[in-house]
């Protein structure tokens, strides 16, 4: 397998210590076994079903004249776990770290967070291949939305094959993958990792925890000939998305199944309200609501202004509040200036008697001096 230069693509070991870091780190880790192998059967079963037709939109009318000035950072933790199964990439020079020329206007960067589960190697080969998926597109960066869906299809069959290949490489992974292209932020999510945009101090969800017993997911999960027992997928696994886990009998197969790899996606025009991004595996949001992590970093950020130290932040408070898995989390500021002070603007608000009103007030007070 080859390194990628310029991606951070990290999944910590086993050791209790927590990591920060500033991306990019050209170091990312390698494995023989997970080899890249494109096939004519991964163009075949890469369909897109309902995602990429209709992708799910949140839009508001952004000033022409605002682009992102990114800055990123990211924190993982072992927690209480035995294992570490969480992995990340931040990349804030996408296209030319990945070798491309540059011809959108603004900011080109990738994010993503990956849980894995039985294992760390498909969290760490979806970290180390889904970019690649991405920028490989000939169509790249038009289309974004079919290209994005498709590179979660085309990473899920290519984990496969590298399965066939070394049967201890079984495992799974969800996966959020964030880009940012000029204005346009795009949101890809597969699992119960999530995306929480922060703008004007409100937390906007840019995705969706695909749970089993959420009612959009049982019914595909049933219609795919799957069911839901006590919250789990057949019984055995507590997302309804994932990337991996082909070694699971009767969740996956070429021809479909319950557990699917397709991503739900969510975009919006980035404005000068946008302050940042907060993107975390499911340990973080275990502890956390979306507008409490907000407001949480928030805070942080208007203290010291560091995404990286905001990151590690939130992976700490989550710690503290006693969350019991893997911690990953990555905070990508959109503005050069920490979040400005909310100040709610007080209502004036008229009071006034009438004449009548006056008069009976006179007469209540006159009876009291009688």
């Amino acid at each position: 397998m080859e390194e990628i230069e310029g991606v951070n693509c990290c999944s910590e070991s086993e050791s209790r210590s927590s990591s920060v870091t500033r991306p990019p780190n050209p170091n990312p880790p390698s494995y023989r076994q997970c080899k890249l192998v494109r096939h004519a059967s991964l163009k075949m079963n890469t369909k897109l079903s309902d995602v990429s037709a209709e992708p799910e939109h949140v839009t508001e009318d952004c000033q022409s004249d605002f682009f992102p000035m990114l800055r990123s950072g990211a924190c993982t933790d072992i927690g209480f776990r035995s294992n570490m199964e969480d992995a990340y990439v931040c990349v804030d020079n996408f296209m030319e770290d990945y070798g491309l020329k540059n011809h959108i206007d603004g900011p080109s960067a990738f994010y993503g967070v990956f849980d894995g589960h039985g294992g760390k190697h498909a969290a760490d080969f979806a970290c180390l291949h889904l970019p690649k998926f991405i920028v490989d597109d000939k169509d790249f960066p038009r289309d974004i939305e079919r290209i994005v869906a498709s590179a979660f299809l085309q990473a899920d069959n290519a984990f496969a094959e590298a399965c066939s290949l070394d049967a201890a490489l079984a495992s799974g992974t969800t996966a959020l993958a964030t880009l940012v292209i000029g204005r346009l932020l795009v949101v890809a999510n597969a699992g119960d990792c999530r995306a929480v945009l922060c703008r004007r101090g409100k937390a906007i969800e840019m995705s969706r925890d695909h749970k089993p017993g959420c009612n959009k997911e049982k019914k595909r999960i049933e219609a795919s000939g799957g069911y839901v027992y006590d919250g789990y997928l057949n019984g055995q696994l507590n997302v309804a998305r994932a990337l991996g886990d082909w070694h699971m009998e009767g969740m996956k197969s070429k021809d479909g199944g319950p557990l699917t790899a397709e991503p739900e996606l969510m975009t919006t025009k980035l404005t000068a309200e946008d302050e940042f991004l907060i993107i975390g595996c499911d340990g973080i949001w275990d502890v956390f609501r979306s507008q409490n992590a907000v407001d949480f970093a928030r805070r942080r950020l208007q203290e010291h202004n560091d995404p990286a130290m905001c990151s590690k932040d939130l992976v700490d408070e989550a710690l503290k509040r006693k969350s019991g898995d893997n911690l990953a989390a990555v905070v990508v500021c959109f503005q050069q200036q920490p979040p400005p002070n909310l100040v709610a603007p007080r209502s004036r608000v008229q009071r006034s008697f009438s004449a009548e009103g006056l008069k009976e007030l006179q007469s209540f007070l006159d009876s009291l001096g009688n």
